[in-house]
């Protein structure tokens, strides 16, 4: 209900900016679902509207946390979203690369704050919530922006959220099991524990992060060994591979914002496709499918 409603507003919302209807059904579908398909070459930018924008942007952001904070809010916490500390993850994540992306190309790329703000808040919402839009061809700017939005494809959405890539919430994770392996070498007979909401994480729980996280990787190297036997240039190879298997879409290079994946070798195309159902599945139950013993418990 909260997904139809969301849908719903934003088509409403974006029609009363200027869109078509079509094009504002599809682009809402396109934004909740975090799916990011436009029917326009050049993306939401093809309309250069400032509104039109803001809304993507916002229900972008929206859709890229945890659904569950919203269903929190209907039942009288109003205050879930500010004590769930995956979204608070998550706002600081967005806001820190809009900042520095913004003072990147401040005087570079745009002779305008607010162009900057403009783009960078879009492209910055759009990337790590998987979701793919562009207003511009973010791929001309410089490469201190592409690594923060490079960075952002692997991050991802909170848990819950209809966002791809690793998760916020597994980010966070990793990051305090960091701290606390810092920690240990520093006290090693100090007992320390990972908390995520001031509850201590099992570990279990981190065990599985952490197998998650490599299998992520040996899958993201795997697939640009294969893709990289198409010779094209660095970026193309290694982020068309992180666009697909995030999810996210648009990547740099031959299949940046305003390019596609059509000149790709076929055997490139079918890895990726891999990428993109294996990254949408969360992994396990793909790489379950090639393991013999998985078959024999099923057939028991």
């Amino acid at each position: 209900k909260i997904y139809l409603i969301f849908t719903i507003l934003e088509i409403i919302m974006l029609k009363l900016a200027g869109l078509p209807l079509y094009d504002a059904i599809i682009h809402s579908f396109g934004t909740v679902g975090t799916g990011g398909a436009s029917n326009m070459t050049a993306s939401v930018g093809a309309y250069n509207n400032i509104y039109v924008e803001i809304i993507i942007t916002v229900f972008t952001f929206i859709c890229g946390a945890n659904f569950t904070l919203y269903y929190r809010m209907l039942k009288g916490d109003l205050k879930a979203p500010f004590k769930d500390e995956e979204f608070r993850f998550y706002s600081c994540v967005i806001i820190t690369s809009v900042v520095l992306i913004t003072i990147s190309l401040y005087g570079d790329i745009f002779g305008s704050f607010w162009e900057s703000l403009r783009h960078s808040s879009f492209q910055a919402v759009t990337i790590m919530t998987t979701t793919g839009f562009a207003t511009t061809d973010f791929d001309k700017w410089g490469m201190f922006s592409k690594i923060i939005l490079f960075i952002l494809m692997f991050i991802g959405g909170c848990a819950g959220s209809t966002g791809g890539a690793l998760k916020s919430v597994r980010v966070l994770l990793l990051l305090r099991v960091m701290k606390r392996e810092l920690l240990q070498i520093i006290h090693p007979r100090a007992v320390y524990s990972v908390r995520l909401g001031n509850k201590p994480v099992d570990e279990k729980t981190i065990s599985e992060v952490l197998g998650f996280f490599f299998m992520y990787i040996i899958i993201f190297i795997t697939a640009v060994l294969v893709v990289s036997l198409d010779n094209m240039d660095w970026a193309t190879t290694i982020a068309s591979v992180a666009a697909t298997l995030g999810n996210v879409g648009a990547g740099f290079g031959i299949v940046g914002p305003m390019g596609n994946y059509s000149t790709l070798s076929d055997l490139s195309k079918v890895v990726l496709s891999l990428c993109m159902i294996i990254g949408r599945l969360e992994i396990y139950p793909i790489l379950l499918l090639g393991i013999p013993s998985f078959w024999k418990k099923v057939n028991l």
